[in-house]
Order: structure tokens, then sequence, then C-alpha cells
């Protein structure tokens, strides 16, 4: 047995609680070496006098690593507990001492593993509508122009030209609003919007005033009918909060660049010197860009403008959650601070990060509910349009991303195939139909919420941003139009997801004979995805999976053949 792949960590993703008086444990082996495993655990004051065991399931496995998990009912949740494992020849324990052949549980009190305590305000709660969430995403200025009356003399881009950085097209929030029938029926239920407020720029990455939707957009009257117009229907309506970083245009920024270090916003900035000099290189920005200085989220007084700025469209418009752009570059203590203050005002307003790698630091119930899943979008990638990695290397890829988080920070998690950041999808599959449609069904089926790009429902091509931010064709879309056989694979899967309580529910990640299995077992039944990438029909024990195909199979018969 290799010792050295043993692995548990207390008050991690290998143990959490899920409730007042049940806990999640997870063991760490290498792959294949354990037969069994169990937990042996009692109170930490008795463990050794009345302890109990139970058998651990390896529930993920990985290239390297079998994971064993249990979850506990406690009586007395001031736990102390060791782990009990066989690899088919002998029988180890495993504690804080590491691997051992034996076990003095009279000393146990120095060496178990323990939980102390199952504290109420420790327990991380999944907000309860993302557990059936699904997601679109709108970048504004080219989903749907709804206000003919309104100055259109910035538009210098005619709708459907390929777009360049510069293009501005017309789309606005009245325009998105004429579209709420269109995306419920479609499956829709939570709209992510890319920022709103005023900026110069196309994509309002760069805003010069948080409190004013700009004007290209609309009024913040339009912000508040859109937000009641979708709640009307169900739905929710997240915005991007920009935190990290704002334009060179923003009030407190431009008095830094005419006063210096006199300003009295000089430390709202990290500015090397005592003014900004005249090639603007001495201050931090966002990557090289220089009108997009960065805020010092460590003053104060930055801190409590930017929680006014989040608790303000709480409060006024009754959003329903922030995504949040570059939030890796932001400290810790300041996303603490926020999602105290967001939630102290609205419980079920979700805090989605944009950390692009393993985000676990952030993910332990005091800072973000979940991030874009972009590790998620590089194994899809990596399956479907390089083909670098086969059917055992996505379940093994996808059993790995889970076991980064806990169950509760998994089923929030926001799940991609492309965004205003990236390449489309379907540009990347080269257009073949078989393998977006199959990437679409695991998008859904996956732990987590689906969330797709606009227009991915009529597949629209596109290259790195800004290729990939083309207008929608409305001329197309629809359930009757040009693409409605990928209209009703969206809908029956977001059926799926209303149906089957698959963030609840036992999920199992594996392949076999070159075939890809996601199997989710709810209380509603099962539903299984199936999908054969090779050149050749398969045959498993209960069916036959063509080449280059995908079908899901709800309770042993078919709903979706691709």
């Amino acid at each position: 047995m290799n010792q050295y792949a043993m692995h548990h960590v207390v008050d991690s993703s290998y143990c959490f609680p899920i409730s007042p008086n049940e806990i999640v444990l997870r063991l760490r082996a290498a792959r294949g070496d354990l037969v069994r495993a169990q937990v042996i655990y009692e109170s930490k004051y008795t463990i050794g006098l009345t302890q109990k065991s139970a058998d651990m399931r390896c529930a993920y496995r990985t290239e390297l690593y079998d994971f064993f998990e249990v979850t506990l009912k406690l009586e007395d949740t001031r736990l102390g507990y060791v782990f009990y494992v066989n690899d088919g020849i002998d029988n180890y324990y495993f504690s804080e001492d590491g691997v051992t052949k034996t076990y003095n549980f009279a000393l146990g009190f120095y060496n178990f593993f323990q939980y102390p305590y199952i504290n109420e305000a420790d327990i991380m709660e999944c907000v309860p509508w993302m557990k059936k969430a699904v997601f679109y995403q709108i970048f504004v200025d080219r989903f749907c122009m709804g206000d003919s009356k309104k100055d259109t003399s910035y538009i210098n881009t005619a709708w459907g030209e390929v777009p360049s950085p510069k293009s501005f097209c017309g789309g606005d929030i009245k325009g998105i609003l004429t579209k709420l029938d269109y995306l419920q029926a479609l499956g829709i239920n939570a709209i992510y919007l890319t920022p709103v407020f005023s900026s110069i720029s196309n994509h309002k990455y760069d805003i010069s005033d948080y409190y004013q939707v700009d004007r290209q957009f609309g009024t913040n009257k339009d912000l508040l009918d859109l937000v009641e117009a979708a709640h009307a229907r169900g739905m929710k309506i997240i915005l991007d909060a920009v935190f990290n970083h704002c334009s060179d245009r923003l009030m407190q920024f431009q008095d830094v660049i005419a006063k210096g270090c006199k300003s009295e916003y000089y430390d709202w900035f990290v500015v090397y010197g005592d003014e900004i000099s005249p090639e603007c290189d001495n201050y931090e920005t966002f990557a090289s860009c220089k009108y997009m200085p960065k805020f010092n989220t460590s003053n104060a007084q930055v801190e409590q403008f930017l929680l006014d700025i989040a608790t303000y469209y709480i409060k006024e418009y009754d959003i329903d959650g922030w995504r949040l752009d570059v939030s890796d570059e932001i400290s810790h203590s300041f996303w603490r601070k926020f999602r105290q203050t967001v939630k102290g005002i609205k419980k079920d307003a979700v805090i989605i990060g944009e950390n692009w790698h393993d985000a676990n630091s952030n993910l332990r119930g005091d800072q973000y509910d979940s991030i874009m899943n972009y590790a998620f979008t590089k194994a899809c990638l990596d399956y479907f349009a390089t083909e670098c990695i086969d059917s055992e290397g996505l379940a093994w890829k996808l059993n790995g991303l889970l076991m980064r988080n806990t169950d509760i920070v998994n089923s929030m998690m926001l799940n991609l195939l492309d965004s205003h950041d990236t390449h489309r999808f379907f540009k990347e599959v080269n257009e073949e139909e078989w393998k977006m449609k199959a990437a679409l069904a695991l998008l859904y089926l996956f732990r987590g919420a689906p969330c797709i790009f606009y227009g991915t429902e009529i597949s629209i091509w596109g290259g790195y941003d800004p290729d990939c931010r083309r207008c929608m064709d409305w001329n197309v879309a629809g359930e009757n139009g040009k693409y409605s056989h990928l209209w009703k694979l969206l809908t029956t899967l977001a059926q799926i997801r209303q149906t089957y309580d698959l963030a609840e529910g036992v999920q199992r990640i594996y392949a076999q004979k070159g075939i890809f299995y996601l199997e989710n077992t709810t209380k509603q039944g099962t539903v299984l995805l199936c999908i054969n990438p090779t050149k050749e029909d398969v045959r498993d024990e209960e069916r036959i999976i063509s080449a280059k195909s995908f079908c899901v199979e709800i309770n042993g018969g078919v709903m979706i053949d691709g």
C-alpha cells in the first residue's frame, strides 16, 4: 500500500458539516490500493470506550487516487475518529500519526482526527434556488436592441457584422426585457448580465459611475423594470461586480490625477510616487490596461465604497446576486466583509467569483458561494475539442474537480462551455453538432448550475474576444427556427433539471469500453448520460451506444438520443 498517497484534512473539503448533526468525511488513497475503508468514530471524549464504525464507499476516482466518502449522523458532534483500511492483504489505521499497523485508542486524544464541534455558523448553506438554476449569460450590447427611440449615434457597427474591439451594436436592457418570454420558454431561470454601468467601452468593464446605468443600455428605471419582470416569471438577475478596478474616468481617480498624493483619494489606488506619471505607468491596473486603475481594497474607505454599491442594488433593485470580476486579485479580507454584508441583507443572494483556477481558499463558506467553473470548461475542451483525453481521462478530471470542494459548493458551481472571455465552444469543436449537443448534455447534468452564453442555442460561431461577442441573430432563433434541434435539446435538459434533484442525489462518473458515463441517482429516479466518442458502436451490458453519439436515459428508458 502506498501510504504516501493517504490523505485527510480536518475542516476542509475532506471533512465538512452539512447539518447540525451530519458531517461528510473523505479519505484519499492511491488508485486501486484499498479494497475496504471504514471510519471508527465517537465523541472525542469517549472514543475508545463506545466507538462506532461506518463503511466508506469509493465515490470518486482520478488517474492517481481513489476517494472514499461517508456521511455520519451524530448524536454528539464533538467528533473524534480514525480510519481503518484494508489493502487486500493487511489492515491499517490512519490517524494524525499517519499509517500504522496498530492504534492505541486509550491515548487517541493525542492523535485521532477531530472535528471539535459543529457550530451552526460553520455550516455552509446552499442558495436554494441555485439547485435548479439554468443560467444564460448576456453580453448586453450584442443581444437585442429594444429601445428604438434612443440616441443611436454611438452605434458604429451594423447588427450582425463581425465586431471589433471598438464596436457598438446597440443592444440594451429593454431588448432583454422583450426577450424574457423567449428565455423562459428555453428553460432559462437565471440571467447573468455583463456590466451595465456607465462606461466608454462596449463591454463596460471600465466603470466611471457605479450608480448610473450606461445611457447606451438605458436607464436605471429600465434595470428595475427588467428585474421586476424577471421575478414575475420566477427568473433571477445576477449583475457583474467590477470591484478590482475601475475606469480612469472615475471621479476619485481623476482627483488623484489632478492632485497627486494630496488627493483625499490617493490611497484608494496603488500609486508608486507622489503623482500619476505622464506615461501612466506608475500605478497598478487590471492586466496592462492603463485605463483601468486597480482599487486598493485594503483601504477601509474603498471597502465601504464598494460594499455600498453591492448593497444598493440589492436593496433598491432586488437583484439576486453578484458575479465578481477578477475576484482572485482582491483580498480574502474584503470578500469576507462582502459576504457578511450581502448575506445580511439578502440571504439567498448568490456570490460567484471569477476565479479561473482552484479557488478552495475562497470557497470555505466565508467568501464566495461558487466560481465560474473554467476547469470544467477546460475538461470539455480536452475531451471534445482537442481530444487529448479519452472517456476515462474525462471521468478522472471531473471527479478530481468535485474533490476540490465540498458538496455544497459543487452544487452551486457556475459550469460553462464558453463565455465572453473565451472562444465559442461550437468553433472549438469544429462545428461538429454531435459534440456540441453531447457537451451541452454534460453541462446540464453535471453537479452545479449550467450557464450557456447567449446564442449557444443558435450555434453562434466565434474565435477569441471580440469575435466571441457577435450579435444574436433573431431571424433564426426560437422553437421553430433553423436550430430547433438545439432548442428541443436545451428545453428537454432544462426540464430534467427541474424534475430531478441533481444537486442532492448520488453522482457517479466513470468510463468503460471507451464510453463516458455520468449517472445521477435521485429520489425521483436515475438519470444516465452516455457518451461514445469512438469510431465504433459499443455494446455495454444493457445498451448499444452508436459511434460519435450520446444518449440520456431516464430510469432505463432513452429520453434523448444524439
